[in-house]
């Protein structure tokens, strides 16, 4: 006990503030433990504020259902995009018209020439003829930009008007 007694009164101060510095250390420690666990608890309730939910699991279950269901939806869309979009390239696209007299002594610009067509350059060109006497309408079908019947210069000007608009 006589060697204990004289071990602690040589090296009083410096167990002391051993002590002290270990104390203080938990403190600190401590500090930063509690810090952690408010940011976590703070973190938690925001996560199930507004739910119904008792605890996480209920929550992450209940998130994940509708993170399933959300992907079904967007599944489905995905489904309808693609499904409208084969049935737009068979539908008229593009319109291309010109209007003009074809006839340089007679009447103004009352004939003209449109052009309907696809998204794979399939339509028709109609064109109409005015004259005093009566109007002509004429229709050719075309396929992939062209026409297996001779086109007047204003029913290609029309059917170049709608291939200028497929961008």
């Amino acid at each position: 006990m006589q060697a204990f007694v004289a071990f602690y009164q040589s090296y009083a101060p410096w167990l002391w503030l051993g002590s002290a510095l270990l104390g203080l250390a938990a403190i600190l420690w401590l500090i930063a433990v509690q810090v952690r666990l408010n940011r976590a608890i703070r973190q938690y309730q925001s996560l199930v504020a507004g739910t119904s939910a008792s605890n996480l699991e209920e929550v992450l279950n209940a998130h994940i259902a509708e993170v399933r269901q959300t992907v079904a939806q967007v599944q489905e869309l995905d489904d309808r995009t693609k499904q409208m979009e084969k049935t737009l390239r068979h539908s008229m696209q593009w319109l291309g018209m010109v209007r003009f007299n074809p006839f340089r002594d007679t009447g103004g610009d009352q004939s003209f020439a449109i052009a309907l067509v696809d998204g794979h350059g399939n339509g028709v060109v109609i064109s109409s003829l005015h004259a005093r006497d009566g109007t002509r309408v004429y229709a050719k079908p075309l396929r992939r930009w062209e026409s297996t019947y001779t086109l007047t210069d204003e029913e290609k000007e029309a059917i170049a008007r709608a291939y200028q608009q497929q961008g």
